[in-house]
């Protein structure tokens, strides 16, 4: 079993406080899937008449229960959700969709729900059979016993190499009703979303359907998760759930029916600001990271340009071990931009390590100083901007170094 790490040195001294939302309840479980002493199973029950929206990893070589929730989502109805940590229940063959469908018809058996109303996700190993009948018996109880109080504990569930649980909350009006939006998600290591995160859950109580909640989370999906990496490695399981529980109707609120309304505008923002929140608390505990690293994109041909440079610079080990080591390269900043495939022009590239800029118009800045840029390296927080000298579309990724506890990390990840 991977080796117990130390806390990001970005983990909060205190966990935000998430209200409970009236239509969720949680409960979480010590099942012995994978970890020993620590709970690793969660279960989520939601109100009749819950809507849910989701995006998935794009990898072709997606999990069972990633295949199982895009089945399920077509109806846009939830009332469970269940997660496990430990096992990702990915590359299993036959008995990978024998241990979601004992899950699911437990699920839907204890919490008195048609199948497609449950929801699951799993996280950890790939390629290790799930016995899901050790733990589905303990479903029902967990049913029964579920409480509102407990994002907290359900965020700690899932957990896998992360060295704090990621959670956020915001508030909104929906014409003059305020709605509640809280959120957790996990993940540390094996990150480069494609569509979606490791696990995401929301939870509101607004009164949106799933065709315009459907809308929102796959606009903002892009300039959140999709803007994050930690090692350039899409995962197998990649899952972001959105429930809506409606209950603030009963407080006035006009039920959303339409994508596009502008009564959305401020639930719209909060949704953003608690994904953007959720996503650089990922980069922020990246395996083994000594820094948080934001590059900045600027003077590219389109935002996906602009996007797709920055990914690669935030995805080159190379470059992401001289950030490690506090060396200011940027020649291998010039490596990352060319190597992208995106147009850029040599001859009027400009690169800035924060504020000091260390190229301009394609060679070594007349004002660099090493000294100065060395010792901005040594911050915890480091932004580089590129200005490829193309266009004037802009984009943002946000990650992390590459030290060697990563190497040892994953070295370890099965022993």
């Amino acid at each position: 079993m991977a080796k117990t790490m130390p806390p990001s040195p970005f983990a909060p001294a205190t966990l935000p406080r998430l209200d409970p939302i009236a239509g969720v309840c949680f409960s979480t479980a010590e099942a012995g899937i994978r970890y020993q002493g620590r709970t690793d199973l969660m279960v989520a029950v939601l109100a009749e008449d819950t809507a849910v929206a989701g995006v998935f990893t794009q990898s072709k070589t997606a999990s069972a229960p990633v295949l199982t929730c895009r089945k399920h989502l077509k109806k846009g109805e939830a009332r469970v959700l269940v997660v496990n940590s430990g096992n990702a229940n990915a590359f299993t063959g036959k008995k990978g969709k024998e241990a979601v469908d004992i899950t699911v018809d437990a699920a839907a058996k204890a919490g008195d729900c048609a199948r497609h109303e449950v929801f699951v996700a799993s996280t950890g190993v790939i390629g290790e059979p799930l016995e899901a009948e050790k733990f589905a018996h303990l479903l029902e109880g967990l049913v029964k016993d579920a409480a509102p109080d407990a994002f907290e504990p359900a965020a700690r569930a899932i957990m896998t190499t992360d060295t704090y649980p990621k959670m956020a909350t915001r508030k909104a009006l929906i014409g003059d009703v305020e709605v509640t939006l809280n959120g957790f998600c996990k993940g540390a290591g094996m990150i480069a979303p494609d569509m979606a995160t490791m696990l995401c859950f929301i939870f509101t109580d607004a009164h949106i359907a799933a065709k315009p909640l459907q809308a929102l989370l796959s606009e903002h999906v892009e300039t959140t998760f999709n803007a994050m990496t930690v090692d350039g490695d899409t995962s197998t399981s990649d899952t972001c759930l959105i429930f809506a529980t409606g209950d603030a109707s009963a407080r006035g609120q006009e039920p959303i029916t339409k994508a596009g309304s502008k009564k959305l505008k401020e639930f719209s923002a909060a949704l953003h600001d608690l994904m953007q929140d959720l996503a650089i608390q990922v980069a922020k505990d990246g395996e083994g990271l000594s820094k948080f690293v934001t590059f900045i994109v600027e003077g590219a041909e389109s935002e996906k340009a602009a996007r797709k440079i920055a990914l690669s610079c935030a995805n080159s080990p190379i470059l992401k071990t001289a950030i490690a080591g506090e060396d200011p390269n940027w020649g291998r900043v010039v490596m990352a931009v060319g190597k992208s495939g995106e147009a850029a022009d040599r001859d009027k590239l400009s690169i800035w390590f924060g504020d000091h800029c260390v190229a301009r118009d394609g060679e070594r800045s007349a004002e660099y100083d090493e000294a100065i840029a060395a010792s901005y390296m040594k911050g915890r927080e480091i932004v580089i901007r590129i200005d490829v000298g193309v266009g004037k579309a802009t984009s943002h990724v946000w990650t992390c170094d590459l030290t060697h506890d990563y190497v040892s990390i994953n070295a370890d990840y099965r022993s």
